[in-house]
């Protein structure tokens, strides 16, 4: 194993009293932990109790000594609250700039959040990787290689590995479950990171593009909460930075710790990392080029998810993981839900959800990502929209005019993406834009433009709370809706 964990005390929670701010996933795995541990948790949402019935229902296995100590506030965030309140700790969607949030950080009531308290009590080694894209492909791929090497008996010390952060299940809900011996994997979002003053063993950044700017509102702020992971690692930890990005590299100095990297071009002397050499995928170990995987083995499309399949070997390579085991599960992974996810083929045409792209430049990846010099090129319909993140669109637009031959919007942002594309000029592409009120008139409007051979794509460039909870609530959505164009 490369690192070496840290393990932290365990924080005393008894009758301690904790304001968890916003009643979701990351919520209610903290309200669970703290409560079962001795707070006072008061649960909090400004949505009304009658949207929140499933919430309360959650909490209905807990014995009834931990049940009492949880305290139910919904509707609002009244400063009431904060009476009394030793920690406030605000889901990763809740903005920082809310009142309550605002009064307990003039109060000096510390703030928290699930992932901080995660890192403060995990007994085993963590990996935490970030950017403004590739994250859940890259976290899922780690896992994967991990639990590969854990099945084949070649992953050393490690006896389980735990997938979760920002994707899946909280790995807070299941902290209680974990040995020394086994290796944690986060996604972290800049929302989680924004808060958090401990990081995690491995960090990784992948990338730095605008993304969440209308949380964050410039650049510079966003960046500051991307290199937080790295900010706040020890000199015995590691970092892994994509050296392909400017603004990634940029970092490189506020590394405490050891560095490694991945790219194109192989690591510069005395790094270790992922780089690309003759078609081949290999890891540098400061003496000799190791050949891991062919790039034309990669099941994943388009460029992009080269780039985490680097990312993700020369992570595996910080954490101690065989060259060997990083191969097997490499071949075999095809990618997460909602990521350019195949769908159906209907009317001669291929569906794919790429629901989880919530930005135009993941938008240009994915049509990008149906380029291959070993293909014909196809016409794309495009599906995008959904809420603004205060993003720039014009590149995209420019992409549009090259490469989608009907584009169809929906949602909050679709106003906006038209005025940036321009009117459809006849003979030119794109040759038809619709403007619809919902994703199920895009698809329905699809069905009806849609030709043999043809790509339809729903890739938003949006987030999905203008209509749904999530972005996967939005694919499962786009995929049933697909499937039901069988029956018509």
């Amino acid at each position: 194993m490369s690192v070496q964990r840290s393990v932290a005390g365990m924080t005393n929670w008894k009758d301690k009293r904790v304001i968890v701010v916003g009643a979701a996933r990351q919520g209610i795995s903290l309200g669970r932990y703290l409560a079962s541990h001795g707070a006072y948790v008061v649960m909090n949402d400004q949505k009304p109790a009658g949207q929140l019935e499933g919430v309360r229902e959650s909490f209905n296995d807990l014995d009834e000594q931990v049940a009492s100590r949880i305290e139910w506030f919904f509707g609002g965030h009244p400063l009431t609250l904060l009476e009394g309140a030793n920690l406030v700790c605000p889901s990763a969607g809740v903005p920082l700039d809310l009142p309550l949030i605002q009064e307990a950080k003039k109060r000096g009531i510390p703030l928290s959040n699930d992932s901080q308290i995660f890192l403060e009590n995990c007994p085993c080694l963590t990996i935490g990787i970030t950017g403004s894209a590739g994250k859940t492909t890259t976290t899922t791929m780690v896992g994967k290689i991990a639990q590969t090497a854990i099945n084949s008996g070649g992953a050393g010390p490690y006896h389980r590995v735990w997938v979760g952060g920002n994707i899946g299940a909280p790995l807070l809900s299941n902290l209680d479950r974990m040995h020394a011996e086994d290796l944690a994997v986060m996604e972290l979002s800049s929302f989680q990171l924004e808060l958090m003053t401990k990081s995690v063993e491995i960090a990784c950044i992948l990338n730095i593009t605008p993304n969440h700017l209308d949380r964050h509102m410039t650049m510079e702020a966003y960046l500051a909460a991307k290199r937080r992971i790295l900010e706040f690692q020890t000199d015995q930890d590691i970092a892994v930075l994509g050296r392909d990005d400017p603004g990634v590299w940029s970092l490189l100095r506020k590394v405490h710790g050891r560095r490694h990297s991945f790219g194109k071009d192989k690591p510069p002397e005395g790094m270790k990392g992922a780089f690309i050499k003759d078609e081949w995928l290999c890891l540098w170990d400061n003496r000799e080029a190791q050949l891991v995987v062919r790039l034309s083995e990669i099941r994943l499309r388009g460029w992009h998810n080269v780039e985490n399949t680097l990312a993700a070997c020369a992570i595996c390579q910080a954490a101690g993981l065989p060259p060997a085991y990083m191969r097997k599960a490499i071949v075999r992974f095809t990618g997460v839900p909602h990521r350019l996810e195949w769908i159906n083929s209907w009317r001669g045409a291929d569906w794919y959800n790429d629901s989880i792209a919530t930005a135009p430049e993941r938008v240009i990846a994915a049509i990008h990502a149906f380029e291959s010099p070993n293909e014909v090129i196809r016409p794309i319909i495009l599906l995008s929209g959904g809420r603004d993140k205060n993003l720039p669109w014009y590149e995209l637009a420019e992409l549009i005019h090259n490469r989608v031959d009907h584009l169809i919007l929906f949602g909050e942002a679709a106003g906006k993406i038209a005025s940036v594309v321009g009117n459809a000029n006849s003979g030119k592409r794109p040759y038809s834009i619709d403007i619809c009120a919902g994703l199920e008139q895009a698809v329905k409007v699809a069905s009806s433009v849609v030709e043999q051979g043809d790509i339809v794509l729903l890739s938003p460039g949006g987030t999905s709370f203008d209509e749904f909870r999530d972005f996967e609530e939005r694919g499962e959505a786009f995929k049933r809706w697909v499937f039901n164009l069988s029956c018509m």
